[in-house]
């Protein structure tokens, strides 16, 4: 091969192909290949939810929860809260970077310690809100047919009639449980088992929503508006004797609340698989912290470790921006 074709190729070889280390290159890899991943994530639900529009949760309705403020309804708060916290500490990651590239161990220690920390928060704080998704507040019941029926009255708000959220367990009338016995082994039915039983049996909400005339039945179905349909009282008492079949509280695997089971299958594998890998990302940034606090990349002069390790806290961070867009805003 002649020296002209060698010299006019991008990488003749050495430890630096594109002008970039190998260390760097393989992070890049990691990078895009795990892109498409969460892409086929997203482009899943998106489907999905396109499919089952007129029955797909609200997450202003769903998301309404803050820590030690029981009671008060805000809607997108928290996770609003979430998101700053991860974009702040992609910003001190971008200063640690910086730092190690004029050689500066301080700052690199000040500012991937904050990266942590922020990392530490938003974990724990997506801890807390999966914790609050699963146990739920209201209740619902689920039909035969697999529709959920919420339960709410209207109050006034502001000059107008609000639909506002009513918990089972403010209205459900409790009648003698000593006849619902779950099958166990105890018992001797080797053979058999059962979940636990529900809080309430379908006819101690019909019980509890014929005493109570203010409280009406919500459908998960969306109308025009984009609001889900209220029943009249007939025709949620007729709805809820002729179709009810479970309690359902909180959301799971199999159930939802909130709606359509599918919203919560999606929330928990994207968000838990986004969460794993801030996860990954704290361990591994403590890891590059001790190192830099015991002087290793200083003795190399240079803070390459950093970076990599940055490249990847700055794609945790956008891809959270997506979910956050697909799951919340949207």
């Amino acid at each position: 091969m002649s020296t002209a074709v060698a010299e006019g190729k991008t990488w003749n070889g050495g430890n630096e192909p594109l002008k970039a280390s190998y260390g760097k290159m393989m992070m890049w890899f990691f990078i895009v290949s795990d892109a498409l991943t969460f892409s086929g994530f997203l482009a899943a639900y998106g489907f999905s939810r396109f499919k089952f529009i007129d029955a797909w949760p609200i997450a202003d309705e769903v998301f309404t929860h803050f820590p030690f403020l029981h009671g008060v309804n805000a809607p997108m708060y928290y996770v609003a809260f979430m998101t700053f916290v991860l974009i702040m500490s992609s910003v001190t990651m971008v200063l640690a970077v910086d730092a190690g590239h004029h050689l500066n161990k301080g700052k690199v220690t000040i500012y991937m310690f904050l990266t942590i920390i922020g990392g530490i928060i938003f974990v724990g704080s997506q801890a807390w809100e999966w914790n609050t998704f699963i146990k739920g507040e209201y209740g619902a019941i689920q039909t035969k047919g697999g529709n959920i029926l919420q339960f709410g009255e209207y109050v006034e708000q502001d000059g107008e009639q609000v639909f506002k959220r009513v918990a089972v367990k403010d209205f459900a009338v409790i009648n003698n449980h000593k006849d619902r016995t779950i099958h166990e082994k105890k018992n001797g039915l080797w053979f058999v088992n059962e979940s636990t039983l529900p809080a309430y049996t379908i006819d101690e909400v019909v019980s509890g929503l014929e005493a109570h005339d203010n409280v009406l039945i919500r459908t998960q179905i969306l109308n025009e508006e984009g609001e889900k349909t209220v029943l009249t009282r007939a025709e949620s008492l007729k709805s809820l004797k002729d179709n009810g079949k479970l309690y359902v509280e909180g959301a799971n695997l199999q159930v939802n609340e909130y709606g359509s089971p599918l919203f919560a299958d999606f929330f928990f594998f994207i968000t838990g698989f986004h969460g794993f890998h801030v996860l990954s990302g704290i361990i591994i940034n403590i890891i590059i912290f001790f190192n830099v606090l015991l002087g290793t990349y200083e003795k190399r002069r240079s803070y390459e470790m950093v970076e990599k390790v940055g490249l990847y806290w700055h794609f945790v961070d956008l891809v959270w921006v997506f979910v956050f867009t697909f799951f919340y805003l949207v």
